[in-house]
Parts: structure tokens; C-alpha cells; sequence
């Protein structure tokens, strides 16, 4: 059944590319803004993905490709979420039904996937920086183009937005930028007002006024300086636009961001205005789906659902317990015996199971906007002023704060725990979402101890552990469900530093793995029947060196299996390690190769690179099969997985 706004004859269906967009008369817009909404939901309703940020931008989104003559001029949309309408006009209609799927659309913009596409964006924060480059670059080749960011009210928290602003401001580069703000309200005589306000400011004889006056007043400095300041208390008394005037910005706005006879005027003024611009439009998430209306934070990334009824509390369950869901219990576990424990995230409270604990315990609870860098530096005092922070951030993001964690955390040895969430391979989200890098950038940082949980147990454990350490600890963890078995919320032991766990004992062949990986591979190997050894290592760094000799002594194979990128990982650290304390085993070495991820399932990903349990077992029989009838044999490779067919 075809979704509804791609019916034939609906307006939507008669659009392929911006270019048959600009050809519609104004009019006619908002009956397609009404269609690509219908379309929108009930596109994603059957793959999952990203909505309620989608259907707050569907007006603006056709008044941008309507006014820019898209691809030659350049859209940024930062973050990249909120870009579904924008993939749905530019030629990707009919694929929609295959986002965030294998050899599909990209869940976020992908330059590689279509030429509207300015940049790929994944995360936050980006689009000022971007936007100003290219404004430099066209006024460089003197090509015409026009540019144009749109940033989310959320990723302008992130401080690397204001240092582009600040300089794009000091450089006055021909760009706009549009705040999307959809925090703030306007009733409706303001708004009616700042829409009027917004006209006339955006109007090309506001500016030559403007210009004008200025140019007058050059010789009369006082005179000059009070009719500037003049200018800008009657303004700011109208308008919120004080901090972005400040850093050299001409501010417009705020203006209704549905109101498409609103929009496309005030682009269109705004779009050939000299020097730094920027256009506050306000606009409601879930526009358009009441359910996501009122709970645009539940329909942010949805899964499948039935839009007449909308996502049931169990729509995405399953009957697990997860690992964000056991992080925020023994946050609160701990938090309650110790009134030192400040727990701080970068706006992932509800993905990291911290929702609970923000409520129970409000005044040690920091929720710093997308700021990775601050995130950290924020710890890094709270630690130094004798608290105990822990800092819970998915490890995609944990990339942005990687100086913070060399030079403001490990270097000056402050008692700070990282939680480092959707560490491995996460599938759908994509190549820039998979948290493939966080072993080889963390263990190589000097003064860190860092485990990896192969189950809840464990990981209950293990942040007992670097909680009760007094230095740097890190532990990372996978998205979604954990074994239980053993696991007790009452439990407040602690896991001796270094010390691995032998799951399975056996002979010439065995497997050292980190993560929940190796659960699965020893799950296999008991369910074949194979007499190999299988040891959780727990421990990154340190890791068990006395039990890794041991290992290399009396086995002839040795696999490392780990969740992340085998260059510069622990597996390779491992197998150096054997080398040069003169033993001789065959080694392979699993993990992901010297290449990006694309969106997929867990679990096919896994196989792919031939890390599941299965393909762990295959290898493994089959290098102890090739080694059989040659016992002298002493060979050492140590090589990236192979995708496997």
C-alpha cells in the first residue's frame, strides 16, 4: 500500500526534485506540506527512524529548496535527523521505504547519495563551521553560489557553533544562518508581530537605510554611536537577537516556521542580504501527529509502529534487561549511599537510562546540551572540587572530547568514571554512529583503567570498580540487552585490576575476547562440543599478561575477539605483547578492518566480518584442523578479519 501522500495525482507524486518544487505556485505549498507530512509518518511508521524532528521542519524545508536554487546553492542541515523531508524532495521519494537498512538511504545526509546532500552529518554542531568555509570558497571562485545552514536550537549548545559564528561575524561572510528553534512559543499577537518586524528587517531597504545612515553619521562619531545604540535597544526590546547581533550577526526574526506565506518572502529578502545573516524560526516537533506533538522526545527515533495508534509501551521491548537500563539503576544505588556522586551527560539522559535518576536525584544530575568537550572539563572540576563524577556519553560522541580526556582527566589523574554507552557496533544508525573507535583512541591514553562487560554481571562489577579506584576508569558497553545470569543489583564486589575470567578450558586453540562476544562464541563452542578454551578478558588495559603467556604456552592458535576497529585495538597490543616475550602461536586477530561500517543489523554486521559466534567457531576449528600433523609448526599472523560471504 502506498503511503498517502505519494497517491497519483497528489502534488507530492508530481515532485521528484526541488526544480518541480519552484515550478508550484506559492499557493499550492501548503496542501504539499500537509502530503509530506502524511507521507512522512507513514513511511517511517514501517522502517523505523527518525520523526518527530522531521515533521517540525517539513514547511521550512520546502520554502528552503523552493527560494535556494538547490543543488547549485548549498543547504547544510545540522544535525542530520532532522533531514528526512529534505531526502523525500530531492529525488529519494520512493526509497524511503529502505532507510537505515542494508545498501539503502543513509539514515542521515550522505554526500555520496545525492548531490543535495552539501555535506554527510551525523553529529551535532557542525553546519556553522561548514557553512562559513563554503562562503569562502565561493566568494574565492566567484561562482554565484549561495549558502545556508540549518542548525537544531539542541546543536547550537554545542560550543564549536559559537566559535564559528564568532568568526564568520569578525570575516562578515555572505551566509544565513537559520536557527530552528522549537523550544521556544510565541503567542499569537507576538507572533504576528514578528512577523511583520521580520519583513521589514529581512527588506532590502532596511538595509540600504541601514547602510545609508551609517554612512551619513561617519563623521559625526557621537551622533553615530548613540544612533547605533539607539538601533539596538529598540530592537532588542522586540527581539532576542542581542547575542547574535553581538557576534556579528544580522538578526531576523523569530518568525512561525509553518507559516510558509511567512517564509518564503523573508527568504527570499534574506537570501542575497550582504554578510553574516541569521533567521530565528520557531517550530514544534511532531508537527502535524499529535501523539508526537505531545511526546516529541518518545517519538524522536521511533520503531515500527501503527500511526492511528502510535507507539505502545511495548513496541520495542523485549523481554532483556538492557545495559542503560542497569547503568541508571546503579546510579541511583550509588548515588544514594554517596552524596559525592555527580552524575553528567551531553543530552543523552533518556538513551543512557538516566531519565529515573535525573528525577530522584535533580541536584546531582547534569545535563549539559550536545558539549562533549564540557561534558568532560565539567567532570574534571567537579573532580578536582571533590566530588565524584561519572560521565555517561555514547562512545561516537566521546570522540569530540578526546583532548579533554588526555589533558584535563588522565594527565592530572582526577577520580572520574566514563560510562562510554553504544560502544561496538550499533547497525542501523550508520558510519557515523557505530562506536567502533573508543579502545584504539582510550587505551592508548596513559593513567586509564578501562574494562569491557561481557555481561550485566559484569558490568554491574566493573563500575563498582572504577568508581572505588580514586583515578581515571573507563568502561565501555554495548547498546541493548545483556545476560543476566548472576547479576544482583545488591552486589558490591569488585573485580580485581587485570584480572581475566577463563570461561571454557580446553586445549590448542584459544579465544581471548572482550565484550559480549565472547559469551557468544562460548555459548558456540559448548553447543559444538569443541574442547577450546575461551577467556574473558574484562580488562582492556591493564589486561591479564601472566594468563596471556599462560594461554600462548599451551595453545597453538590464539584469537583476540573485540567489538571495534582492529587497527591500533587490543588485539593487536595482545599479540605483540606474545611476540615479544618470545612465544610463537598462530594468531588472528577479529574485530572490524580499516574501513567504515555502513547501516545493518547487529548481527549481520557480526557475521559479515565474521565476529558472531558461528564464524568464531569456523575459524577456529578450521586453523586447528591446518595445524594438525604439523606440531613444530611456529607461525605468527596477525591480519584484519575478512568480510565473509
Amino acid at each position: 500500500m502506498a503511503a498517502s501522500g505519494n497517491k497519483q495525482g497528489s502534488l507530492l507524486s508530481q515532485v521528484d526534485t526541488p526544480e518541480d518544487l519552484r515550478k508550484l505556485p506559492m499557493e499550492k505549498l501548503p496542501v504539499l506540506a500537509k502530503e509530506l507530512r502524511e507521507f512522512l509518518i507513514n513511511t517511517v511508521s514501517r522502517t523505523s527512524g527518525h520523526l518527530a524532528s522531521g515533521l517540525g521542519v517539513v514547511e521550512l524545508t520546502i520554502a528552503l529548496h523552493y527560494v535556494y536554487n538547490t543543488p547549485f546553492d548549498q543547504i547544510i542541515w545540522d544535525v542530520g535527523h532532522q533531514a528526512y523531508p529534505h531526502k523525500i524532495l530531492t529525488g529519494r521519494r520512493d526509497q524511503m521505504s529502505s532507510i537505515r537498512q542494508k545498501n539503502g538511504l543513509h539514515p542521515f545526509l550522505w554526500r555520496q547519495e545525492s548531490p543535495y546532500d552539501t555535506f554527510s552529518t551525523g553529529h551535532a554542531s557542525t553546519s556553522i563551521s561548514e557553512a562559513l568555509g563554503l562562503a569562502l570558497a565561493n566568494k574565492a571562485l566567484n561562482n554565484g553560489k549561495k549558502v545556508c545552514a540549518i542548525i537544531g536550537d539542541g546543536a547550537l549548545t554545542g560550543g564549536v557553533s559559537f566559535e564559528a559564528m564568532n568568526h564568520a561575524g569578525d570575516l562578515g561572510a555572505d551566509m544565513l544562518l537559520v536557527l530552528n528553534d522549537n523550544e521556544m512559543s510565541i503567542s499569537e499577537s507576538v507572533g504576528s508581530l514578528a512577523k511583520h518586524l521580520a519583513m521589514w528587517l529581512s527588506s532590502p531597504i532596511y538595509s540600504r537605510l541601514l547602510s545609508s545612515g551609517k554612512s551619513v553619521l561617519e563623521n559625526l562619531p557621537l551622533v553615530k554611536d548613540l544612533a547605533i545604540k539607539a538601533q539596538e535597544h529598540l530592537k532588542g526590546m522586540v527581539v532576542p537577537g542581542t547575542l547574535f547581533e553581538e557576534l556579528g550577526f544580522n538578526y531576523v526574526g523569530p518568525i512561525d516556521g509553518h507559516d510558509i506565506s511567512a517564509l518564503i518572502p523573508v527568504l527570499k529578502n534574506m537570501k542575497d542580504l550582504k554578510g553574516p545573516q541569521i533567521l530565528h524560526v520557531v517550530t514544534k516537533k511532531g508537527k502535524g501527529y499529535q501523539p508526537a506533538e505531545e511526546d516529541p522526545t518518545k517519538y524522536h527515533g521511533v520503531p515500527r509502529f501503527d500511526p492511528p495508534v502510535g507507539i505502545s509501551d511495548d513496541s520495542d521491548s523485549v523481554v532483556c534487561r538492557r545495559y542503560s537500563h542497569v547503568f541508571g539503576d546503579w546510579l541511583m544505588k550509588t548515588a544514594a549511599s554517596d552524596k559525592a556522586l555527580r552524575a553528567v551527560t551531553p543530552a543523552m539522559c533518556e538513551g543512557s537510562g538516566m531519565t529515573e535518576f535525573a528525577s530522584r536525584f535533580p541536584g546531582q544530575y547534569f545535563d549539559v546540551a550536545i558539549a562533549e568537550q564540557h561534558a568532560v572539563l565539567l567532570a574534571s572540576g567537579l573532580a578536582a572540587g571533590g566530588l565524584r563524577p561519572v560521565v555517561c556519553v555514547y562512545s561516537t560522541f566521546l570522540q569530540r572530547a578526546y583532548d579533554q580526556i588526555i589533558h584535563d582527566v588522565a594527565i592530572q589523574d582526577l577520580p572520574i568514571v566514563i560510562a562510554i554507552d553504544r560502544a561496538g557496533i550499533v547497525g542501523a544508525d550508520g558510519p557515523t554512529h557505530q562506536g567502533m573507535f573508543d579502545i584504539s583512541y582510550m587505551k592508548s591514553v596513559p593513567n586509564i583503567t578501562f574494562m569491557a562487560p561481557s555481561t550485566l554481571r559484569d558490568f554491574w562489577l566493573m563500575l563498582n570498580t572504577a568508581y572505588s579506584l580514586g583515578h581515571p576508569a573507563a568502561v565501555r558497553y554495548p547498546r541493548g540487552c545483556g545476560i543476566s545470569e548472576g547479576f544482583s543489583p545488591d552486589d558490591k564486589s569488585l573485580i580485581p585490576i587485570g584480572r581475566a575470567e577463563i570461561l571454557r578450558r580446553g586445549h590448542e586453540v584459544c579465544v581471548l575476547g572482550w565484550g559480549p562476544l565472547v559469551q557468544e562464541t562460548s555459548a558456540e563452542f559448548a553447543k559444538r562440543e569443541l574442547s577450546y578454551t575461551v577467556v574473558n578478558m574484562r580488562f582492556i588495559k591493564p589486561f591479564d599478561k601472566d594468563l596471556v603467556l599462560n594461554m600462548a604456552d599451551t595453545h597453538r592458535v590464539i584469537i583476540t575477539l573485540e567489538d571495534g576497529v582492529i587497527s591500533g585495538g587490543i588485539g593487536e597490543a595482545v599479540a605483540a605483547f606474545i611476540m615479544e616475550n618470545g612465544r610463537h602461536p598462530v594468531i588472528r586477530c577479529l574485530g572490524i578492518p580499516d574501513e567504515f561500517v555502513e547501516q545493518d543489523s547487529p548481527e549481520s554486521i557480526y557475521r559479515q566480518y565474521g565476529m558472531d559466534g558461528s564464524s568464531v567457531a569456523d575459524l577456529a576449528e578450521s586453523l586447528d584442523k591446518n595445524l594438525m600433523g604439523d606440531p613444530g609448526r611456529n607461525i605468527f599472523r596477525s591480519r584484519s578479519s575478512r568480510k565473509v560471504s
